[in-house]
């Protein structure tokens, strides 16, 4: 059977195309075989489960691997200890293989919750007789424990697991015990009597660290594509499209996986790209990630919905993306902690940034669809759009004068401080409407700040650099205009574009033409 690549559910080797993982699993195993409790809390569609698995096969020949899904049972088995312990049963009786005798009769009496009320010690119980019996010592396993991370009965569940883990070695317990999910469960808090609102611990200040990096480097994504490569001799340049991959996902492995699975599925073929070596080329990529940017998928659903639930959160990334704030990583700091959890922010140099060009992208899509009906510049551009396409190219120069025209016409008498943090999402909320369905624009990582942004806007396969700055006078904007100019080395081009926001009452809005060497810039001041 033909392997594919996959963004639903776990990755099988034997069925799909997925990067070596050898390397993370022999330093998780080095934690398993030290005994430690640890957690390994990534964001959505980050390989946790797949990892899950790999890992069970990876250690099943030196111990007794338990590999439970909290997935699978339902919220009335967190309701009560009783229905807990017999749901826990339940799972332990369906994914191992055989027990001892007696630890298999005491199971299904747990089971029989009806029939007796059975508490956590009397589970606790049976499982120390488990692990003492064993034949080999015990590893479990317990995926997607975020359905129970807000429920006082997994947390004194959690609370037992510790208390054993403390006794060890004078008391048998499991040996190592991986939980996996987004939420830290380290970081709850569960109270220690009822009415102690105030006394709390957490049941499982126990875990050690996991540091593993989990996701996907260019050479794990040449690995993958050298796989495909072998099967369908496309002809690409590995290295190249490894690159392009990693640069625009920051190696987040679904995005990696769905980016080659357009590419494979839904680019081969087309018109444009009629068989997999058009397809997997610089262009076909382009053409991925503009429809990855574009699509609605569970993913984006999550990290929207999360905008909604935390306010603190949504305005973090709307100043990361529009404002150009500089945030420092702290890792204490509530509202980094959840964005980084959540996946929307990763450390750089111990600042936060977004996590990849292709969340920053879709981010700033969903903040400036919120005012497609009530903003005047996005009308602007819809009702103009028509006149900025001349012999089938994108005519940026005409966008840049018709923005000036516009912006002085709507907002010459708001107040500059306003101006200055709105100016780069008006020129966005512009040039939407103008390239939407056709066109795309990326932005340059390396330009996220207050007073700089760089704007990739692709058009047909045709690629316009185009830098948004504010004024900070002559000096600045000499740096600016050699820093674009460098900049079209890096994409072999010859013109690029410059659009300066000037709050100087002396300011003369309009275009001129600057010649660096064999260079055009065309600077548009608003």
């Amino acid at each position: 059977m033909a392997k594919r690549f996959n963004v639903n559910g776990a990755c099988d080797p034997n069925r799909h195309y997925m990067v070596n993982l050898d390397s993370r699993l022999k330093v998780i195993r080095e934690m398993v075989e030290l005994g430690e409790y640890f957690t390994i809390n990534r964001a959505r569609q980050y390989g946790k489960t797949t990892t899950l698995r790999a890992l069970a096969k990876y250690l099943e020949s030196e111990y007794e691997v338990v590999s439970l899904d909290f997935q699978t049972m339902d919220t009335d088995c967190f309701q009560s200890i009783p229905a807990f312990v017999a749901a826990f049963a339940n799972e332990l009786l369906d994914n191992v293989v055989s027990f001892p005798d007696e630890i298999e009769e005491k199971l299904k009496k747990f089971r029989k919750k009806q029939e007796e009320q059975y508490s956590l010690q009397d589970l606790f119980r049976v499982l120390k007789i488990w692990c003492q019996k064993a034949d080999r010592e015990i590893v479990l396993l317990i995926d997607e424990v975020d359905t129970a991370t807000n429920n006082q009965v997994f947390l004194d569940f959690l609370s037992q697991l510790r208390a054993y883990y403390l006794k060890r070695p004078d008391v048998a317990a499991f040996h190592s015990v991986i939980l996996a999910g987004v939420y830290d469960v380290r970081s709850i808090k569960r109270k220690i009597r009822p009415e102690e609102e105030h006394k709390t611990n957490s049941p499982w200040n126990i875990a050690a660290d996991f540091d593993v990096d989990m996701s996907f480097g260019v050479e794990d994504i040449t690995n993958m594509l050298e796989q495909y490569e072998n099967d369908y001799h496309t002809g690409m340049n590995v290295q190249e499209i490894s690159e392009l991959i990693y640069n625009y996902t920051s190696g987040y492995p679904v995005l990696v996986s769905r980016i080659c699975k357009l590419l494979d599925e839904k680019i081969s073929g087309t018109d444009e790209f009629p068989d997999r070596s058009r397809a997997w080329t610089k262009e076909g990529f382009y053409e991925a990630e503009k429809r990855i940017v574009r699509e609605d998928n569970p993913l984006y659903e999550s990290l929207m919905g999360k905008l909604e639930t935390y306010p603190e959160l949504r305005e973090v990334v709307y100043k990361l993306l529009f404002n150009g704030k500089t945030i420092p990583y702290v890792a204490t700091s509530p509202y980094i902690k959840d964005a980084a959890m959540f996946g929307f922010i990763r450390n750089e140099n111990e600042r936060a940034v977004i996590s990849n060009r292709i969340f920053e992208a879709v981010l700033y899509n969903n903040f400036i669809s919120e005012e497609f009906v009530t903003n005047k510049m996005y009308d602007a551009g819809e009702r103009e759009r028509n006149q900025f396409f001349v012999g089938g190219h994108l005519d940026i120069r005409r966008i840049l004068e018709k923005f000036i025209e516009t912006f002085e016409e709507l907002y010459s008498q708001e107040d500059d401080s306003f101006l200055e943090n709105v100016g780069r999402k008006y020129f966005l909320l512009f040039l939407k409407p103008i390239i939407n369905g056709i066109g795309n624009y990326s932005i340059e990582p390396q330009t996220r700040n207050s007073e700089r942004m760089d704007l990739v806007i692709f058009y047909k396969g045709e690629q316009n650099i185009l830098e948004l700055k504010l004024w900070r006078g002559n000096a600045y904007n000499k740096r600016g205009e050699n820093q674009l100019s460098g900049y079209l080395d890096y994409f072999h081009l010859k013109k690029g574009y410059m659009l300066s926001f000037n709050f100087n009452k002396n300011k003369k809005p309009g275009i001129q033409e600057i010649v660096l060497g064999d260079r055009l810039l065309i600077e548009a001041v608003v």
